[in-house]
């Protein structure tokens, strides 16, 4: 999910020209022939493309132990609704940033700064916990992460930490069904979102 956001940055020619030269291992002539270009040109954007991926590139330079510590430390505030053990967790500046491509309920917006992000997170998920939506924690692209599945095993959402300095900077959201497929069936998000909000309105 990162290196999609990373790849966003770039221009559309860096992008196709990075994409078919890294990803597809297309070499120059057959690239110049698919974006129109000159050898020479290409050979310059796929140069521009990996200086910028390399200088975005989040430096996840947290210890394993530490970092999965963290991230246990932080999925156990977050089933309890701890606005103040999440914050302690969270970065000044920590993002939630949601994915759901216009086909799931999601923040309208990203959310930013520790307190705001914390008091999201306990308002929303606990409410997923009581109509008996799980959180399966698991590394995912290599950082911590974790899949929540409905009370019938399908998936609703995933879930990435991007850790650094031992704090969470960025909580990385995917609902959408498209991206989450390979991971086994998807639940109906409206519909727990429903679930959910009436669970937030009831006594416990």
């Amino acid at each position: 999910m990162a290196a999609l956001i990373l790849l966003e940055r770039l221009s559309p020619l860096e992008r196709a020209v990075f994409v078919l030269r890294e990803v597809f291992a297309f070499d120059f002539p057959a690239i110049a022939s698919a974006v129109g270009r000159s050898q020479s040109a290409c050979r310059q954007l796929a140069v521009r493309a990996r200086r910028h991926m390399a200088a975005e590139r989040p430096r996840f330079e947290a210890d394993r132990a530490e970092r999965d510590e963290l991230a246990e430390r932080f999925f156990c505030a977050l089933r309890e609704g701890d606005v103040e053990g999440l914050r302690e967790l969270l970065a000044a500046d920590a993002q939630m940033v949601g994915d759901g491509g216009g086909k799931t309920p999601q923040l309208a917006r990203a959310v930013s700064g520790a307190g705001n992000t914390a008091r999201l997170l306990a308002s929303v998920v606990p409410a997923l916990v009581r109509v008996e939506v799980t959180l399966e924690p698991r590394e995912i692209n290599g950082q911590p992460g974790a899949i929540f599945r409905d009370r019938d095993g399908r998936v609703l959402t995933a879930w990435t930490l991007d850790v650094l300095d031992g704090q969470i900077q960025a909580i990385r959201s995917v609902t959408n069904p498209d991206k989450l497929a390979h991971l086994g069936p998807v639940a109906d998000a409206w519909a727990l979102s429903r679930e959910a909000s009436r669970a937030r309105r009831t006594p416990h």
